[in-house]
């Protein structure tokens, strides 16, 4: 486990953090442990600068955060029963905005003046994976499905009163994305998508008791 403080942001990486992109990246790079690497540590400065976008709305509210990186991603917490569902959506949404806007920026960067100037090494291909990893996992973030941000952003516009609705919507659009990942062979989609209906699912079971 690695800890350290950004920003005055306490951030805490847990070692199945680094366990499951380093999966990620040795299937996305064939086995080349050079590429691994530029993807691990592409995916570890964006992941983290969404992180911080949570993290910081947080303490816009004045109100005590901590970044934490495990699994699939990582959250940034606040004390609960606090904030607005207005200011959770607004919290919410400022994890993907700033992923995708630090994505667009390194994008323009890139485009315009690194790649005509920068040798050719496998430094092209780092930039490539901070950009793709930054846009798509901001994207990926914002569908309507707990317990992706586009799943929390919905909850706290429709409320606790519908969150079977919520809910039900989660697992149409991750049934969908899952057909979409089908057709396209796109294995990461299909078990993510899976996990995450299945969670949604569980979840509605234990809605539908009360």
């Amino acid at each position: 486990m690695v800890e350290f403080n950004l920003l005055g942001i306490p951030v805490r990486i847990e070692t199945s953090f680094w366990l499951t992109i380093a999966l990620l990246g040795y299937l996305s790079s064939g086995g080349n442990l050079l590429v691994m690497a530029l993807f691990v540590i592409a995916a570890f400065i964006s992941i983290l600068v969404h992180e911080m976008g949570h993290a910081l709305m947080v303490r816009k509210y004045r109100l005590p955060t901590e970044i934490i990186l495990s699994s699939f991603g990582g959250y940034a917490t606040f004390p609960p029963g606090i904030l607005s569902r207005a200011q959770v959506f607004l919290v919410t949404l400022a994890g993907p905005l700033l992923q995708a806007i630090f994505g667009g920026i390194i994008y323009y960067i890139y485009d315009s003046y690194l790649k005509f100037h920068l040798p050719p090494t496998n430094i092209h291909l780092f930039f490539i994976f901070l950009i793709w990893i930054s846009l798509i996992w901001a994207l990926f973030n914002c569908l309507p499905i707990i317990p992706y941000d586009g799943g929390r952003m919905l909850e706290a516009l429709l409320g606790p009163r519908r969150i079977k609705t919520t809910i039900m919507i989660g697992i149409i659009t991750a049934g969908l994305a899952i057909v979409w990942g089908l057709l396209n062979q796109q294995p990461f989609i299909v078990i993510f998508m899976g996990l995450a209906a299945w969670q949604n699912y569980q979840l509605y079971q234990h809605h539908n008791r009360w």
